[in-house]
Formats: C-alpha cells, structure tokens, sequence
C-alpha cells in the first residue's frame, strides 16, 4: 500500500514538472524578448549567426571614435532675442526685423525690439491693392520677401514692439488664417467689381484693424514722442543702404532680374552674381561685421529645425545624418539652376545669418536665427552646412557698405598680386 502510495506521488510529480517545462521556457523567450526591446541582446545561436555578425559589427562600429556633432563659433554678429511667427507665414518680417536690430547694434543705435506686425499690416494693405488692381491674377497671401519689409520702413518708417504687437485679442500667439481667408474672400469679390469705389480700402483696412488692431499714429517709446515714420529717421534707417543679389544662369551676371517667384508680388530686383561671389559676399559681411538676411529652401530632407543642423548629404538614408558630420555634394552652378527651374529649390523660408560656425571635422557652417521660437537642441538657432546654403540659397539682403567693400578688397589684392608679378617677372 505504502509503495503503491509512492508510485502515485511519483507519477504526479513526473506530470507536473512534464506540463510546467513548456511555461519555463514560454517565460524564458518572453524575458529575452523584454531585455532586447530595452537593448540587451540574447545570446547566439546557429540560428541567429546573421544576427550576431551584424550585433557585432555594430558594436565594433560603435566602439570606434566617430566624431559627432559639436560646433564651434568662428565669427558671430550681435544679435536680438529668438521670436516666433506662431501660425502665420510672415518669416520674411521676422527675418527682416532681426536683421535690421542688428544691424542698429553695428551702427552703433542701440537694442530695439521692432514690431513685426507694423509691417505686416502695412504689406497687407499694399498687397491688397495690387490684387485689386490686377483684378484678382496676382498673388495675395501672407507670404512676402526680406525687400519688401525694407521698402515699407523707408516709406512707413518703423514701431517698437511694446507699442504695437499686431495683437488685437491680446493672445500670446499670431494666427493670420482666419484673417487671411476673410481678406482674400472680400478682395475676390471686389476684383470682380466693374467699378469701384474708393469705399473697398477703408473696408479692407477695417478688416485688417480687426485681427490686428489699429497702427499708432504716435506712440511714447523711451520718453519721447514719435510718429513711424520719426522713429524710423531717429534711428537713421534708409531703405536705400541694402542690397539684394541672387545667383541664377537664366539672367545675365552682372544685371539685376525681378525674382521669378509667387512671394515676389512686388517685382522686387536682385542683382545677379556668380555663386562663388555671392559666397564670398556672405563670408565677406559676416567676418567684417555685418549680418545677412537670408532667403532660401528648407525642404530638404536634411534640413532639421529641432536638431538645429541642415546638411546636403550624398546618401540622405544614412541613420546618422544629424548625429554626425558625414560626405556632401559638391554644388556647382548648374546644380543650383537645375534645382531652381525644376522647382527643387522655391523660397520657402527666410531667416537671419549671424554667424559662421566649424563642426569637429573642420566643415563650415552659416548660423541662422529661426523664427520658430527657442526650439531645438540649439534654442532657435540652425547651422546651414556650406554645401546646404550653396544650393538652397535662393537670395539674400546685406548692407551696401558690405559689398563696397568686399569689391574694394577684391581690387586692392589683385593690384598687389600684379605689382608683385611686376616685380618679379621670372617668378
């Protein structure tokens, strides 16, 4: 009795290990599977071998010294506070005013915060009229360039933010749709129009006072009193001091073109250089002092705001290609005009060049403030690679000085060099 008793036990035992050994090894599986989503790896087998070689090959990769991302200021122009256009399409006012507060810092006017919107709403208005005037076959969006904004101030002048933000409903943010879709509805319909009156224009400027409140005739701004256009000469701003050049194949070099693109409404002219001299003319400006309003392209797949890195790489699959320096296209002037007329390139984008910068590798940068607000691992601030700004630079505006006196270089280096060659004519 006692050892059929064992017997039974012993069959029980053999049973319960029998059905618990396919739960130890379902457990088994689930806990590799846990430890490799969290990064630990199971250990090969025969029938994993391809993945261990490649485990391994990452692993020696990875334990190899790659340089990574890390850059170095080389030159840097004073600079004002990063902004942000929140939701509207008025990059090129933002541009345009960090550009012009720097450019008061270099001469020496002192540190302002210039209304965007003062601006904005001005173009709204100039836009408005060019729409209804061509009887609705011409461009009207919030979309406009960096000339534009200058042309505004010389005739306008200029409104510190604290005295007009373009913000009616006090909000913390601009949001220009709303207001954009009612003003392109009315000036649709009066386009329409077999006559007008001049009626339309205080009923476009209403609607524009609605959204974004009405300008200042005058306003207080550090104790003293101004109209826009006081303020404006206060400060010594002229229109006239800043240049606009581009570098394209289909105009001659040399000549100044209107811009063949939709924010263009104004038939804005660029002078036409090679892109070697418009390079030279950036790099003149930036290391001399002056900034650059930079007007360009930023959909490329290596451009990337929140990393604050834009690069045109050879391979644009590469999994590390914001993580560290890797192989770029050369880019010739051909490149750049088979891009522009094939619509690669289009000036979706414009933003202020401050700075030049190196990565650990020696490559060149441009620095650009973004207005996008204080975004990224670089707070608002982007570094262009060389080759990116080669191609996706549609245009840019610099002060003429800058060019005067990048051309004044040029001549007094090429007199040297001959005088020397003169000299010495064996040599």
């Amino acid at each position: 009795m006692q050892n059929t008793h064992k017997n039974i036990i012993l069959k029980l035992s053999l049973l319960v290990m029998l059905t618990l050994l396919p739960m130890s090894v379902t457990l088994g599986q689930e806990d590799v599977v846990a430890k490799t989503a969290d990064g630990v790896l199971p250990k090969a087998t025969e029938t994993n071998q391809e993945t261990k070689t490649k485990v391994d090959e990452e692993q020696e990769t990875a334990e190899k010294p790659v340089p990574k991302y890390d850059f170095t200021i080389e030159y840097s122009i004073p600079y004002t506070n990063v902004k942000s256009q929140d939701s509207t399409g008025t990059c090129w006012s933002f541009a345009t005013a960090s550009f012009i507060e720097s450019e008061l810092i270099r001469q020496e006017k002192g540190q302002h915060d210039l209304s965007e919107m003062f601006i904005v709403k001005n173009i709204y208005k100039d836009k408005a009229q060019n729409y209804v005037l061509r009887q609705g076959k011409a461009n009207f969006s919030q979309g406009a360039l960096a000339h534009d904004f200058i042309n505004s101030a010389h005739q306008f002048g200029l409104v510190p933010e604290e005295n007009y933000s373009g913000r009616e409903d006090n909000s913390k943010r601009h949001d220009h749709s709303e207001m954009e879709a009612v003003m392109k509805g009315f000036l649709e319909a009066v386009a329409k129009q077999k006559k007008l009156s001049p009626k339309w224009k205080i009923a476009a400027d209403k609607i524009l006072d609605t959204y974004l409140g009405e300008s200042p005739a005058r306003f207080t701004y550090r104790d003293r009193s101004y109209s826009p256009k006081e303020f404006s000469e206060s400060l010594g701003f002229n229109g006239k001091d800043y240049q606009s050049l581009t570098s394209f194949t289909h105009h001659p070099f040399g000549e100044s073109f209107v811009l063949e693109i939709p924010d263009n409404y104004s038939n804005g002219s660029f002078h036409n250089v090679p892109i070697d001299e418009l390079m030279e003319t950036i790099d003149f400006a930036i290391e001399n002092g002056f900034s650059v309003a930079w007007d360009g392209d930023v959909s490329e797949k290596g451009f990337s705001a929140a990393r604050g890195i834009a690069v045109l790489p050879t391979n644009e699959g590469r999994r590390d290609l914001f993580t560290r320096p890797g192989e770029e296209k050369v880019v010739t002037q051909k490149m750049r005009q088979d891009a522009f007329t094939s619509l690669a390139t289009t000036d979706d984008h414009l933003m202020h060049l401050i700075g030049i910068s190196r990565d650990t590798e020696g490559n060149k940068y441009y620095v650009v403030k973004n207005s996008w607000g204080e975004i990224g691992k670089h707070k608002g601030f982007i570094h262009l690679s060389e080759a990116f700004v080669r191609l996706k630079t549609v245009a840019v505006i610099v002060h003429k000085d800058a060019v005067a006196a990048m051309k004044a270089s040029k001549e007094a280096s090429e007199s040297e060099k001959a005088e020397v060659s003169a000299a010495n004519p064996g040599s």
